[in-house]
């Protein structure tokens, strides 16, 4: 079995590895038993530690672990090891291990498949996140936000850059969307005088922010129209919502990826420029005359020496 040529899709799932490690202890030597029991019992360790780190944690040699990996089928550690590493690279595996199988890689000399699998990630997620939505969601989500008194812009830690350069941009054209929480405040204060007439897009992924979470649950019951961006049709904000956008959130990273958040709020921006009344050009041409009036922009490299 040879990692580089096995589809992800024929990788056995860690715990049917760990299965099988099991079935064979009784007639595994005192060494390798010694370091199977180490696997069952640290199998995170296996996908971000090289053989020569987890044969001293487990007090064998290196070649004990080589030795064990074939006595369940593989030809050696790294193919054994593989369908843990797949594992730190899928979702529902702790942040933290996902940063020491970075850490793993730089010290195996591999930040060439970390490259590779980043750029892999970002183009699937993309490629992921617009085929599972269509125009004709988008211009509805669109439409509410321009028909909208107020829309409330919400995201926490690594979404909250995302939400403020979506209002940031869309403030060019319109001034009523704007982003909580505000400076010192928490979102569901700044909904306290939002109602029907009103729209909170709101985006979270795994692990689920509460306060975005309780957000949702406040705007819901004051009569918001809901639009939702998550990784999931069983996102705590996307059950319930009026609109929602699942996007793929795959990353080798210890955070979810940003990259198909950012495509879906660029498009959805889009969509509200175009469905928005005419007069929204004038002031997009207004606020970059002004900016190249005050000095903002410079067109060209100038020496300044």
């Amino acid at each position: 079995m040879n990692d580089m040529n096995v589809p992800k899709s024929d990788l056995k799932a860690p715990q049917t590895v760990l299965d099988d490690l099991a079935a064979e202890l009784e007639v595994l030597t005192p060494e390798l038993r010694k370091a199977a029991s180490y696997v069952l019992e640290n199998p995170n360790d296996v996908g971000v530690s090289s053989i020569r780190e987890i044969a001293d944690a487990a007090g064998v040699k290196p070649n004990t672990f080589v030795r064990m990996a074939r006595s369940v089928g593989f030809e050696g550690y790294e193919d054994f090891r593989q369908p843990f590493r797949e594992a730190i690279r899928s979702r529902g595996t702790d942040f933290p291990d996902r940063a020491r199988w970075l850490q793993s890689l730089s010290k195996g000399g591999q930040l060439g498949e970390l490259f590779a699998e980043m750029a892999a990630c970002a183009i699937s997620n993309i490629e992921n996140t617009f085929a599972a939505t269509d125009a004709n969601a988008m211009k509805a989500a669109a439409d509410a936000i321009v028909n909208a008194r107020h829309t409330y812009v919400l995201g926490v830690g690594v979404n909250n850059s995302n939400a403020r350069n979506f209002t940031y941009l869309a403030d060019m054209a319109v001034d009523t969307i704007w982003t909580i929480p505000r400076m010192g405040s928490v979102a569901t204060d700044d909904l306290a005088r939002a109602d029907k007439r009103d729209v909170l897009l709101a985006m979270t992924c795994k692990p689920y922010r509460t306060d975005v979470i309780e957000a949702v649950e406040v705007a819901r019951e004051q009569g918001l129209t809901i639009v939702a961006i998550s990784d999931s049709p069983a996102s705590p904000i996307v059950v319930g919502s009026d609109h929602a956008f699942i996007i793929d959130a795959e990353t080798p990273q210890f955070f979810p990826s940003s990259v198909s958040t950012i495509a879906l709020l660029e498009t959805l921006l889009a969509f509200v420029i175009a469905d928005a009344p005419p007069d929204v050009v004038a002031n997009i041409e207004k606020f970059h005359t002004r900016r190249h009036a005050m000095g903002l922009y410079q067109e060209e490299w100038k020496d300044r020496s």
